[in-house]
């Protein structure tokens, strides 16, 4: 009945969830309605992927790339919610056989998905847990498994009055894959007669080779020979905080330079007049070289990654204020950069905790915050040498989880 019901609210919700989800082609239109190219379905095993964006992408590809060489006949389809996350996906998982934007969770558009796909094996990752993906899988003979399943108090506490509609769909999945104790006892709370396994974050070992990332060589150029302040995956509020506090860091540290990544591009203008507000001459990462800026707007997708190797600081945003949780501080950790985040980083506590605790990590709340920490850094290089090892080492004791997510994924493949 639960089900009906919930399948019976797409009716008129429809049209405004096609609306928020803005396609800007007919072929993100079709993919949402769970039509499009297909790939063929000779291979096995076959293999649904689906993230929600960047993120999601970033830490699922060991797992994905690790699959393709373990079984080259493999056809690999990712679904995103997001353009960007389809982009990334492409490049970053280059040997799949297709990428998608994914179906909205109404019965037709799964279903007309399926049959498309005829996936052996559906990976769901992190917090993505739409019930028809989990209940039309099961029925369409697929196994399931939740991998780097993450779910906060916040989340759990929203999730309550559909509770039963949830442990429906968990039921139908083979094992859930959990990143922390937290989150696992939270999925469990549910009462589904799933397996749970705490396996951690796959993103971390991908990490580890962050170092070999290629970097444009306008990039190269402004990041030579400067000491630099990233502010990376920042949210609406946080670039007016750190653009104040740059200001007055470079009365102090006048050789300090600054790039801000927002998180999502479409916020480009809105940071452009943060920016000019604050009186900073800038330069956008798509127009460089542009005179003697130092203040960089990176405005592209996937190349703050390979730019944290240049940074001195790391800001990472998302945590300032609460509802998103923090985006993840593993990128610029496993490089050796010292990471100072918000104090609503409840996405990544586990990791965070273990960061702030070896002090490659501390907590900032406001402007002054963000200036006094950066100056302890910037005035004593060997406590920032000495915190920037201690985020490294963090993600290298972390590391092997992909390995680890692996094993339990082809044990479903291999009874398949």
């Amino acid at each position: 009945m639960l089900s009906e019901l919930y399948n019976l609210l797409w009716y008129p919700a429809l049209p405004l969830a096609l609306i928020a989800a803005h396609p800007t082609r007919p072929r993100d239109l079709r993919e949402r309605l769970g039509h499009g190219e297909f790939p063929e379905s000779a291979g096995a095993p076959r293999i649904w992927i689906h993230a929600s964006s960047v993120g999601e992408v970033e830490a699922i590809r060991p797992v994905a790339n690790s699959l393709l060489k373990l079984y080259p006949g493999a056809v690999i389809v990712i679904t995103t919610m997001t353009a960007a996350g389809r982009d990334a996906a492409k490049r970053r998982i280059p040997d799949a056989a297709a990428w998608m934007m994914a179906p909205l969770d109404t019965p037709r558009a799964v279903r007309s998905f399926l049959a498309g796909v005829h996936p052996t094996l559906v990976l769901i990752t992190e917090s993505e847990l739409w019930p028809n993906y989990f209940i039309e899988s099961a029925r369409f003979g697929a196994k399931i498994a939740i991998v780097n399943g993450r779910m906060s108090e916040r989340s759990a506490r929203r999730y309550r009055p559909v509770r039963k509609l949830l442990k429906m769909a968990l039921d139908r999945s083979n094992v859930i894959l959990a990143q922390t104790r937290e989150d696992a006892r939270r999925y469990m709370s549910f009462e589904a007669h799933t397996r749970v396994v705490v396996i951690g974050n796959t993103k971390i070992e991908e990490n580890h080779d962050a170092a070999d990332s290629p970097m444009r060589p306008e990039l190269e150029d402004f990041a030579r020979g400067r000491k630099i302040l990233v502010a990376g995956s920042t949210a609406p509020g946080e670039e007016a905080v750190v653009a104040g506090a740059y200001r007055e860091l470079r009365k102090r540290f006048p050789e300090l330079a600054l790039a801000i990544a927002p998180r999502h591009l479409n916020r480009i203008d809105e940071v452009q007049k943060v920016l000019r507000t604050n009186a900073l001459q800038y330069a956008r990462a798509t127009e460089l070289p542009a005179g003697e800026a130092d203040v960089l707007l990176i405005d592209t997708m996937g190349e703050l990654r390979g730019f944290y190797r240049r940074a001195t600081i790391a800001f990472v945003g998302g945590s300032l204020a609460p509802g998103r949780g923090g985006q993840s501080p593993i990128e610029p950790a496993s490089v050796g950069v010292p990471v100072l985040v918000g104090p609503y980083h409840d996405n990544q506590k586990d990791l965070l905790a273990s960061m702030l605790r070896g002090g490659g990590a501390r907590v900032v709340t406001n402007a002054r915050d963000l200036i006094a920490a950066c100056a302890d850094w910037l005035d004593d290089e060997q406590a920032r040498l000495k915190a920037g090892r201690q985020a490294a080492e963090t993600t290298r004791h972390r590391g092997g989880l992909a390995r680890l997510a692996l094993r339990q994924i082809r044990s479903l493949i291999d009874v398949a």
